[in-house]
């Protein structure tokens, strides 16, 4: 903890989950050791790229992978890939800010119930979003309509927390590419399981599908990883780093792409079925130790936040929603700090969720000891 402290930071606890205001996760020694192997000696970028794709392409079952520096960056640089075909007058022309031009697609089919924070990816890549549908329903007729010679891709993020007023990937796909549209999957959150590595592209058809490379991979938190068809891959390398492209800002380091190798191949290698075990039972010790706080009621969900199989207790507060606000800052601001993830934003919350996925070795005592501080005779007060 010399870094942080030298800094006057105080440590944070993490049973929120893998939120990048957090710092995502934390990378497991192998992955700190490929990443210092990999500083210690220059290479040919090019080449790096060419030979981490193809064995991340092999660790997840695709055709072709590419280590990016971020899910957001994969996401500009897969809608790039769909807009140029990795043809290098068009990259040139959309990087001399060409627009409006019959020849270059430049629209992005997403759905109501699909709009996020990370929609300014679509216009970073110079292209606008085309919304279908609403949060509640969204009806066929409404893609096959907005699929137009101006389309690029259409963008659909997976998670079964979304509101479900999307239509099933199956269907969009089947739909866009008839008319020869690819489809990006963000799956940034969508691990595990495992198998979603290959499942969006390899059983449900996308053409490309992107996750978060510091999110439940363990790699380097300014890392993602693009797998999919071998040409959109090779297309979106075309547009990034190191060429003088577009996407040159979003650059990923030798440091990156061997971390999130490495990373991607601890993933697929691990007892999944005892990391399970052992959130369950940090699950099974809060509600335990946590069911007893007068005004709390401790319940177990078995999905978090992004709706992925990782369980996690809620605990509801009989309080006014300020108080449990002060309670949850009195956590954060504690020494060591707890970050817990509120039901709703600070104001309106009425109580709080504890994750286990991101918990190291003795850090379960320690939330449920500063827990019942924070929380305990909060509802009688």
């Amino acid at each position: 903890m010399g870094f942080h402290t030298a800094l006057g930071l105080t440590r944070v606890i993490n049973a929120s989950t893998t939120f990048t205001a957090l710092g995502g996760s934390l990378m497991p020694p192998e992955v700190l050791d490929a990443m210092r192997e990999a500083a210690g000696a220059f290479v040919d970028m090019h080449e790096l790229h060419a030979a981490a794709g193809r064995r991340l392409a092999e660790l997840t079952r695709n055709e072709a992978a590419y280590a990016t520096s971020g899910c957001a960056a994969a996401l500009v640089l897969g809608v790039l890939a769909a807009r140029t075909g990795g043809d290098p007058r068009l990259i040139g022309r959309i990087s001399e800010g060409a627009a409006g031009e019959p020849d270059i697609p430049d629209e992005v089919v997403m759905h109501a119930a699909h709009r996020i924070p990370y929609d300014p990816a679509v216009t970073l890549a110079g292209a606008r979003v085309r919304q279908i549908g609403n949060v509640l329903q969204t009806f066929d007729w409404e893609l096959e309509a907005a699929l137009t010679e101006r389309t690029a891709a259409v963008l659909y993020v997976a998670g079964s927390h979304l509101p479900p007023g999307a239509l099933p990937l199956d269907q969009v796909v089947r739909a866009a590419h008839e008319r020869g549209v690819p489809v990006i999957v963000d799956a940034a959150a969508q691990l595990p399981p495992v198998s979603n590595l290959w499942h969006f592209t390899a059983e449900a058809g996308a053409d490309l599908a992107v996750f978060s490379g510091g999110k439940a991979l363990r790699g380097p938190q300014a890392s993602g990883l693009m797998v999919g068809r071998a040409d959109l891959v090779e297309a979106a390398r075309l547009n990034g780093a190191p060429y003088q492209r577009l996407a040159r800002a979003m650059k990923a380091g030798k440091e990156e792409i061997a971390g999130l190798l490495a990373a991607v191949q601890r993933y697929v290698e691990l007892d999944h079925d005892a990391l399970a075990r052992d959130w369950e039972a940090t699950v099974a010790h809060w509600l335990a130790e946590l069911s007893d706080l007068p005004g709390v009621t401790a319940t177990r969900d078995p999905l978090n936040e992004a709706g992925q199989p990782v369980p996690r207790v809620h605990l509801r507060v009989d309080a006014t929603p300020d108080r449990v606000a002060a309670a949850i800052t009195a956590l954060r601001k504690d020494d060591p700090a707890v970050a817990v993830l509120p039901d709703a934003p600070l104001g309106a919350a009425r109580g709080l969720w504890l994750g286990p996925d991101q918990l190291q070795p003795g850090e379960a005592e320690i939330v449920t000891a500063q827990v019942r501080r924070h929380l305990g005779g909060l509802a009688a007060d």
